[in-house]
């Protein structure tokens, strides 16, 4: 095979990986969709080599899918038989943390989570947070412009980053790693890439911002009894807390099923809403905040975090790992109007139970940035009824005029559903801009547009 003897020696033996030699890791995401191994697996160590593997991809107009940690939903990471896999994870590294400036420089193959605890040895904190910190890697971060936990107060992903560096299609890098917070020289290269999941090209490196660590964090579990009191509870939040880091909102459905898996006992009552509230730095006034709250009528239980464990186990409840227990769970990632996500999730959840008896759907999500999760389970259902499912609740998205992908991207699973979020001009633009940056359509096709 011609390509595979041209990345040999462009690249050498051991970075190109064929046959047996390919881990089972890169068959697919965490989505569980993709079913096939790559014909070539590469593990680039530097940004030259993953230059001269994509020029050679180039030259053989051969498609290129970007792996990251694999902890996307969407199936963006999925390669088919034909294809040659870049992974990222020996690209790695926390470069250089300037701390007059307050920012990180690190290679995109970093998870998560190392790059949050090199800022945090500095003395700062790494705004970017996911459910996934452990595996998830920073470049998939940025190429799927993820959210998290802390967009109330940080911002998402495209938020906290000053420069980039991406390798096009046919090899060229474009290193555009600003240091600076004001730096007004033309067209914001760097944001071309972030949300582009890959298919405009390969983040490598990146400078992140970084803030000044909490030294102290106060958290609330609170239970309400309608979403109209979730919604007041929130503008209050925004108004009285200094620090308010997060808003973060869970259905009854959900909440109980989280607690009985864990084995936690929260309340003593029943609510339809609980919510977790989180501020960090100044925590003075969280206790009477939520007394007065009390007194509004706003909230009807809640419990203040007295230790770290404590504060551990409410976030373990508001992770749901424990879904991944449910059969067939299918994860939708949506956002809307704040003022309409309980109507739609009662409108989701009313239209699947009539179709589908039994169906487990749990809600929960950062409320605060209109972003809501949908975790669905019918049992074991053919495509044709996962078709129906993924039209239900994409249908009510349109109609609500919402975005059928919040933080997790579109890659494959979402593609057919993007029109119900953006307008064929908005798409045409897409189109062309690929086509400049990536005409022979190498750099993870059919994913997005």
């Amino acid at each position: 095979m011609k390509l595979l003897g041209a990345l040999q020696q462009a690249l050498g033996d051991q970075l190109v990986l064929t046959g047996e030699r390919i881990p089972t890791k890169a068959r697919s995401d965490s989505s569980h969709t993709g079913h096939h191994l790559p014909m070539i697996y590469i593990r680039p160590c530097s940004v030259e080599e993953i230059s001269k593997a994509l020029r050679v991809c180039n030259s053989y107009r051969n498609p290129v899918v970007v792996q990251g940690g694999m902890t996307g939903l969407a199936g963006g990471a999925n390669p088919d038989p034909n294809d040659v896999v870049i992974a990222m994870d020996l690209l790695s590294g926390v470069e250089e943390i300037d701390t007059a400036a307050g920012t990180m420089t690190v290679l995109a193959g970093t998870i998560l989570e190392v790059a949050q605890k090199a800022a945090e040895e500095a003395g700062f904190l790494l705004p970017i947070d996911l459910g996934a910190r452990g595996s998830c890697q920073i470049g998939g971060n940025l190429a799927t412009n993820a959210g998290g936990i802390r967009v109330i107060s940080h911002g998402v992903t495209r938020d906290n980053v000053l420069g980039l560096e991406a390798v096009l299609a046919d090899g060229t890098v474009i290193s555009s790693l600003n240091r600076m917070q004001k730096n007004n020289t033309g067209y914001d290269l760097k944001q071309l890439f972030i949300g582009s999941e890959g298919t405009l090209g390969v983040i490598t490196r990146a400078v992140l911002k970084l803030k000044p660590f909490p030294v102290h964090r106060a958290t609330a579990l609170c239970g309400l009894n309608s979403y109209e009191d979730v919604v007041a509870l929130l503008r209050q939040a925004r108004k009285s807390l200094t620090g308010l880091s997060a808003f973060e909102l869970m259905w009854e459905t959900f909440f109980r099923f989280s607690c009985q898996a864990e084995g936690f006992e929260i309340f003593e009552a029943d609510y339809p809403f609980i919510v977790i509230i989180e501020q960090s730095g100044e925590t003075v006034g969280l206790e009477e905040f939520l007394s007065a709250m009390f007194e509004e009528g706003l909230i009807s239980d809640a419990l203040i975090a007295q230790s770290e464990k404590e504060r551990g186990r409410f976030w373990k409840i508001r992770e749901g790992l424990s879904l991944g227990a449910l059969p067939r769970l299918i994860e939708y990632d949506v956002s809307l109007p704040i003022g309409v996500l309980d109507l739609y999730a009662k409108e989701v959840t009313a239209a699947l139970e009539t179709e589908y008896p039994g169906v487990h759907v749990s809600v929960f999500g950062h409320v605060a940035d209109s972003n809501i999760h949908l975790c669905i389970s019918a049992g074991p259902i053919d495509a044709s009824a996962e078709h129906r499912i993924n039209t239900i609740v994409y249908e009510r998205v349109r109609q609500h005029r919402g975005s059928i992908s919040a933080e997790h991207g579109i890659g494959t699973l979402k593609r057919d559903y993007l029109i119900y979020s953006r307008s064929p001009e908005e798409l045409e633009v897409m189109r062309r801009i690929k086509q400049v940056l990536d005409p022979r359509c190498i750099l993870n096709p059919g994913r997005v547009i």
